[in-house]
């Protein structure tokens, strides 16, 4: 399988593992999901000027922009995209068993529904920024993004109904709950919230030899309460927990290849000592490296 979108607002109907549900002016929805036993890819245009969502509901996928530059997105995790600079040319690398949604609007169609809310990227001063951002699915919003794998309707029925599904999936992103800015009053600031993004970014750039806490601190220009406060409130974990758990969902995806063996995986990941990985593994997943992979046999 190795299917094409040129563009998520064309006539015609994407091939492969991706189905297109609702498609009305410059909004559309789809779904693609890799049922086989081998990471599946999808060739993608994230095209200029377009708000592209790209919601992972199971299962874990890579979006390969070139030969240098990727990003991983792992279950319940949601991307957001904006250039108004130029098109993006994507491959995007479903692992076996991985339910991806994907949504595409434009700034104007975006600019109609939320005509009363300033939302950032609507701003007459923001329309030629990028904008880039990843969260958590919120449980609520999940459940509306499941619906759309499981629920079964006829033709004339289910036209209405994948309608009624994009505008409320547009409705849950944009009412999801705010950081706590009681508990972490550092996030009532929008430039410390900036640099503790910014320290992420960071410190999965430098996975494999990680800065310390206060090397990471000094990196984004806060001090190490503030980093360690602001960074378990927007991402609901520690800083080194965050970052062992992203190294374990890429750990997954690179045994769901089949292409490495366990210690092979463990060096990647940085461990010198392969038992440590089998150990966090296990913590994680349940089940030992290589019972994963005799899983996936």
């Amino acid at each position: 399988m190795h299917s094409i979108i040129e563009n998520p607002l064309t006539k015609s109907h994407p091939q492969g593992t991706v189905q297109l549900l609702f498609e009305k002016d410059d909004h559309s929805l789809s779904i693609s999901e890799n049922t086989s036993k081998k990471t599946e890819a999808i060739d993608s245009v994230l095209m200029k000027s377009m708000i592209h969502f790209y919601f992972c509901v199971e299962g874990s996928a890579v979006f390969a922009f070139g030969p240098h530059y990727s990003r991983e997105i792992t279950k319940h995790k949601n991307y957001f995209f904006y250039n108004p600079e130029k098109h993006l040319n994507c491959q995007i690398q479903l692992a076996p068993r991985t339910r991806m949604v994907m949504m595409a609007i434009s700034l104007e169609g975006m600019h109609k529904l939320f005509v009363h809310d300033a939302l950032p990227f609507l701003k007459a001063e923001n329309v030629n920024q990028r904008f880039y951002d990843e969260r958590e699915i919120p449980s609520q919003l999940l459940l509306v993004l499941n619906q759309l794998f499981t629920t079964q309707l006829s033709e004339s029925a289910a036209k209405l109904f994948y309608h009624g599904k994009a505008y409320e999936i547009l409705s849950l992103y944009f009412s999801e709950r705010k950081p706590n800015t009681e508990s972490c009053p550092f996030l009532n600031d929008q430039e410390t919230v900036r640099k503790i993004k910014h320290a992420k970014e960071h410190l999965l750039k430098n996975q494999d030899s990680p800065p310390s806490l206060k090397e990471l601190a000094k990196f984004a220009g806060l001090n190490e309460y503030q980093l360690k406060a602001g960074f378990k409130e927007i991402y609901g974990n520690s800083v080194f927990a965050f970052l062992l758990d992203h190294k374990l969902d890429h750990a997954r995806v690179l045994l769901d290849t089949k292409k490495y063996q366990v210690n092979e995986v463990a060096y990647q990941l940085g461990y010198n000592n392969p038992s440590h990985f089998i150990a966090a593994f296990k913590k994680k997943f349940g089940m030992t490296p290589k019972k994963y992979l005799m899983g996936k046999n």
